[in-house]
């Protein structure tokens, strides 16, 4: 994994390059305003309702200020339930929504944000809990004073919250973007071609799905990797292992074009049996 102050850079294994583009102060400030405002009318609602229904059944009012010691309990009563509903409105909220929506909330979502691991993958319910807890911390002394502190020295724009949790906010692809790559990358498996005919009498049964994804990658980077030659010989014995095959029949430098004659041997195979 590398990193710069505005790309995420995850590199998996099988040396596959993921890049994140980082979400910055302004971005993720939008999308806290509209969460602050949604979070503000829940509670003008909730409160309004539940003052409303107090007032209905007992009589009381905050606005009378004659009341008797009883009333005087209920206004301490009172005061305590909107207290702990704004912790459960504050932190709630984006506990609740980080979770259900995967790292977003409805600001995020409306800004294209998604919090995710610094590994690039999806964040967990504790990770989603650690990093709005401590967002108590990040507002001090007020309006995220230390967060925004945090975020400027910190590499990626990452707060105390996401610090605590190994975890950054990045900006997601849009689903246009999503549909061109998904499209590029079945245009290039669909145009991988081999001169080998080997791969037409192993048990292809013996791979898994797993296996494929892997050649897959590897046919889709090939051409971005600076030790192709050692990293395709590597992939094609683990996968000679487990089809059964000898590992020193075929040349290092044949392991390319092997690689291929499997994949496309193995779809062969799946498109007859479908």
């Amino acid at each position: 994994m590398t990193n710069s102050f505005d790309t995420l850079k995850i590199d998996t294994p099988e040396n596959v390059t993921f890049d994140y583009s980082v979400a910055g102060i302004g971005s993720r400030f939008l999308a806290a305003l509209v969460d602050t405002f949604i979070i503000g009318l829940l509670q003008v609602i909730v409160f309004g309702t539940l003052l409303w229904v107090l007032s209905r059944m007992s009589g009381f009012s905050l606005l009378d200020s004659s009341g008797s010691s009883s009333d005087a309990k209920v206004l301490y009563w009172v005061f305590g339930i909107l207290v702990l509903l704004s912790f459960v409105f504050y932190w709630g909220y984006y506990i609740f929504f980080e979770i259900l929506w995967n790292g977003q909330t409805p600001g995020k979502r409306l800004v294209s944000l998604r919090v995710i691991r610094v590994d690039g993958t999806p964040v967990s319910a504790s990770e989603v809990v650690i990093r709005n807890l401590v967002r108590t911390i990040d507002l001090l002394p007020v309006a995220y004073g230390v967060g925004v502190v945090t975020m400027f020295v910190t590499h990626n724009s990452r707060r105390l919250g996401d610090l605590s949790a190994g975890t950054v906010v990045v900006h997601e692809k849009k689903t246009s973007e999503l549909q061109e790559l998904t499209a590029n990358r079945q245009r290039t498996l669909g145009a991988v071609t081999t001169n080998s005919t080997a791969p037409l009498s192993f048990p292809m049964d013996r791979l898994k799905t797993e296996d494929i994804q892997i050649i897959e990658e590897y046919l889709l980077r090939r051409g971005q990797l600076t030790n192709r030659q050692q990293l395709a010989g590597h992939i094609l014995n683990t996968l000679l292992e487990k089809l059964g095959e000898s590992t020193g029949e075929y040349p290092v430098q044949n392991s390319d074009d092997m690689l291929a004659a499997i994949y496309v041997a193995w779809k062969q195979q799946n498109s007859r049996s479908e």
